[in-house]
């Protein structure tokens, strides 16, 4: 029997890579995103930006008179390589923090559990709130670093713990003894035996991991926290926090005003979210039966 969500998983995430690659030179994307706030489609007429998606603009424009379309495919390259930094970099912290403590001892083990505690009392999206939001990350000029690593470093300790505890029962097991009885050094172990079997769960729960990320940055976008921004001084000593990027996420950061005068457009953005959420959970599952069924046939 076919893996049918491996294959519609693959053939949604080849699409978002192919969309993320080549999108921008596609004949009818505006790579530059310019735009008009007025047209003049007859005289004595004028029409001023947003404009709904019509056969000029597919899905509509945004307030400064940008192809939505263009945007959003534009958009594509930053929004994947923002939720896959993100992702990454919590499995190179977490996955050998975990690997050091399976035996559930030692100062390492006390860390992981007292890190995915500390952060598992609050749901994700107040965690990172609190602490992107952060002064002196309001104004850094670095502020798309810290940000990735804070947002990575959140879920960092459940991450470690869930595959401490795989590691930790991987431990008991018989070939691992008879490896420790042969003499194989730690590292050997972890290389030899700990590693090929844990890796197959831990790519599942990396491309699940990757679509939670991306529903974040998809909270943070609609609550108008943008990962990539930049403090613009006004007149009289005031300033303004404005986006400097063109990731979905910023897209959906006036959802709240446009919602009901021009729902396109934090409407195509959060469906082009939605597709990559799926397109990942569908292919975690489709990789979960694949491993399962991989491992029942051994």
């Amino acid at each position: 029997m076919h893996n049918k969500s491996l294959i519609i998983g693959t053939i949604m995430t080849v699409l978002l890579v192919i969309t993320m690659v080549f999108g921008p030179y596609l004949p009818f994307i505006d790579a530059e995103l310019s735009g008009e706030r007025v047209k003049f489609p007859e005289p004595g007429k004028i029409e001023t930006a947003p404009f709904p998606p019509s056969d000029e603009y597919l899905l509509g424009t945004d307030k400064e008179g940008r192809d939505l379309l263009s945007l959003i495919v534009v958009g594509t390259k930053d929004t994947i390589l923002i939720i896959f930094a993100i992702t990454l970099l919590r499995y190179i912290i977490a996955v050998p923090l975990a690997l050091i403590a399976s035996k559930q001892v030692g100062p390492i083990s006390w860390f992981i559990k007292w890190w995915h505690q500390l952060f598992s009392s609050l749901p994700i999206i107040f965690s990172t709130i609190l602490l992107v939001n952060l002064p002196f990350l309001m104004f850094s000029e670095q502020r798309y670093i810290w940000c990735i690593v804070i947002i990575a470093l959140i879920e960092v300790g459940k991450v470690a713990f869930i595959t401490q505890q795989q590691a930790h029962a991987l431990s008991k097991a018989a070939f691992v003894e008879a490896g420790i009885t042969l003499g194989v050094t730690p590292l050997g172990l972890i290389i030899r035996y700990y590693i090929p079997n844990l890796l197959p769960e831990i790519i599942v729960n990396f491309f699940i991991d990757l679509s939670r990320v991306a529903l974040l940055i998809g909270q943070l976008g609609i609550l108008s926290i943008f990962i990539m921004q930049e403090f613009v001084q006004l007149n009289y000593g005031a300033g303004e926090v404005i986006n400097t990027n063109f990731n979905w996420a910023t897209l959906l950061g006036q959802a709240r005003h446009d919602v009901l005068k021009a729902f396109w457009i934090p409407f195509f953005p959060a469906l082009a979210l939605t597709f990559t959420i799926l397109s990942f959970n569908i292919l975690a599952e489709g990789l979960r039966q694949h491993f399962n069924r991989r491992t029942a046939n051994i």
